[in-house]
């Protein structure tokens, strides 16, 4: 069998930089296959399927060196449409795609390109709206869809040329946990109905693992790490030296002193076949004695006090939510797209005033303050980091907040540089904002909220978009601010992940109620719960269930463990050095050599 995509001695290096990003390719993906390009953020994987596309040399300029072939069709020698014929991309950022008015203009607006009929298109419209499940939605505008329903379109949008190869660029990284299934489920189903050919760019390995996939290509430092199967990759160290997050069971296998050789089915843990010797290990971990999480007494500095608010006066977004949170604590806000997370959000930062019920800051009823008076307190990070970016250069954006307030030239220039090390930016300190990709974006808006030091800090789905290596560096300043200051720290968030490795407590909304305020192990232990909100069991549940124990106490053991972990490094970094320093002096050191 031909490949349908085939890098020959491939080479490509942007017109703008020195060094070249992707290096000595050589890859055949064949005909219905279905292939996971995996890698950390500036590992070459999205300029690996730009190449593909005809995006690169087409839209992005440069040098290749080698050939590629699509289709038969070598793409330097092609053009972008052209390629559009055999290639169609869903990209990460689903607002960046629509052209139309309508879900149905969007539909169509590649079949107008090739000035098919009206009496074809409407059919062919409406047939590949129902495919992706939206036809009840071809009149509405497409920016007012939720995040799951914009990537639906923009699906349906590349199935007019009746295309061989689909990309998918981070799929996962505005959905809720259950539309995100449902997203892997899609694209599985794509890949077997028409037998196209599948690329799907991820760093969220276990989310994509939920359908198998053929291969995985793991992209490093722009050539390619391995191209192996999926058990392979997870019995090998790989991940970890590539800044890739494992799934969780994997994890909890690893802390056990499992060995990873033996078992069956590494890859899916419904079909996952664990040797005797594993099984008693899991077993005796989970059920060892560990220490509980404990619940803050500290003073409450928010209160919701049967709080609703809607925006037309008519229809309740929030109903009656009455919850308190204390000083110091760390809360994940979840719930599915629309379920109010965002407006409980605004409420809190003044943006938008309750309908009925107050809201208390630190013991003041946020009615009596101004905006102005409320961000000294709260700081807001958007889940949009175009709705929030102003300045040109990224140093400028991260100190706009400082310098507003006043602050000295030394105080922003030392806070700036602090923020953006912990970030991972600060060597694109003096970069254009409008050059960096979305996932960065979001990176500078953390960091320029990170910089106030604020009382309580808000972030609307710090990571998405964000790799494993980019992720542990924004938590791990994020947990000092918090651990350090006692600033506290809500994260309205999909990634149970960072649920569970990064909080205490979850507040759970479900069409604009409140139906969860516990620990965040019970939360995620409660299975109506899970259902109600459009969340997903953890892997760690499903262990739990596979080994007949309790989910509860599998994941709390799992956080408490870790928790151990976390708190055993942080004394490392506390501890003098040899030198005389600091653990973190240390490190601020290190980053400036």
């Amino acid at each position: 069998m031909e490949p349908i995509i085939s890098f020959k001695n491939f080479g490509f290096k942007y017109r703008t930089q020195a060094s070249p990003t992707l290096y000595d390719i050589n890859l055949d993906i064949y005909p219905g296959q279905k292939v996971l390009i995996l890698g950390a953020s500036g590992s070459g994987k999205s300029t690996l399927c730009n190449c593909i596309n005809g995006l690169i040399p087409f839209s992005f300029d440069g040098e290749i060196s080698g050939t590629l072939t699509v289709a038969g069709i070598e793409t330097k020698k092609s053009s972008i449409f052209e390629l559009s014929q055999s290639v169609g991309t869903v990209l990460q950022d689903s607002d960046a795609q629509f052209v139309g008015l309508s879900v149905g203009e969007d539909i169509a607006f590649a079949m107008e390109n090739i000035r098919m009929p009206r009496s074809e298109m409407v059919p062919l419209v409406e047939k590949n709206a129902s495919i992706v499940g939206m036809k009840d939605f071809i009149s509405h505008v497409p920016f007012e869809l939720s995040g799951g329903q914009k990537q639906k379109v923009a699906i349906a949008g590349v199935f007019a040329n009746d295309v061989k190869v689909l990309i998918f660029d981070e799929p996962l990284a505005a959905l809720d946990p259950q539309m995100g299934m449902k997203a892997v489920s899609l694209i599985d189903d794509l890949s077997k109905e028409k037998e196209h050919t599948v690329l799907i760019i991820e760093h969220r390995l276990e989310d994509v693992l939920y359908r198998p996939v053929d291969r995985i290509i793991l992209m490093g430092n722009g050539r390619i790490v391995a191209d192996t199967t999926p058990d392979e990759l997870l019995k090998s160290t790989l991940l970890q030296e590539n800044g890739i997050r494992e799934p969780l069971y994997i994890t909890a296998m690893k802390y056990a002193g499992c060995s990873l050789e033996g078992n069956r089915n590494l890859c899916s843990l419904e079909d996952l076949e664990l040797t005797s010797e594993n099984e008693n290990r899991l077993k005796a971990f989970f059920t060892s004695a560990y220490q509980p999480l404990e619940e803050s007494k500290a003073e409450p500095v928010i209160e919701f006090d049967h709080v609703s608010f809607s925006y037309d006066r008519q229809n309740l977004v929030l109903s009656d939510i009455d919850f308190k949170i204390r000083r110091g604590e760390r809360i994940a806000i979840i719930g599915k797209n629309g379920a109010g997370k965002s407006t409980a959000a605004k409420l809190l930062c003044g943006l938008i005033r309750p309908s009925k019920g107050s809201i208390l800051l630190e013991g003041k009823d946020i009615k009596d303050l101004s905006i102005k008076e409320i961000g000294e307190k709260v700081s807001y990070v958007m889940q949009n980091p175009n709705q929030m970016l102003v300045k040109d250069i990224i140093k400028d954006e991260v100190g706009l907040a400082l310098q507003i307030r006043g602050r000295s030239a030394e105080e922003i220039q030392s806070m700036t540089e602090k923020v953006l090390k912990a970030c991972n930016l600060y060597k694109m300190r003096n970069w254009p904002v409008d050059a960096i990709s979305y996932g960065q974006k979001k990176r500078v808006t953390v960091a320029s909220m990170m910089a106030l030091e604020p009382d309580v800090l808000v972030l609307d789905e710090p990571t998405a978009g964000q790799d494993y290596r980019s992720y542990t560096d924004i938590m791990n300043f994020v947990n000092a601010l918090n651990r350090d200051f006692g600033i506290t720290i809500l994260f309205i968030t999909h990634d149970m992940h960072l649920a569970i490795e990064n909080t205490e407590r979850a507040i759970v909304f479900s069409d604009g109620q409140l139906i969860a305020a516990d620990r965040v192990c019970s939360v995620l232990a409660n299975e109506a719960v899970i259902e109600r909100a459009s969340l997903k069991q953890t892997s760690l549940y499903r262990l739990g269930v596979k080994l007949g124990l309790d989910p509860e106490s599998v994941i709390e053991r799992f956080i408490s463990y870790e928790r151990g972990l976390a708190h055993k490094e942080a004394a490392k970094d506390a501890a003098p050095s040899s030198g005389g320093a600091s653990g973190s002096e240390g490190k601020e050191a290190k980053a400036d050599e």
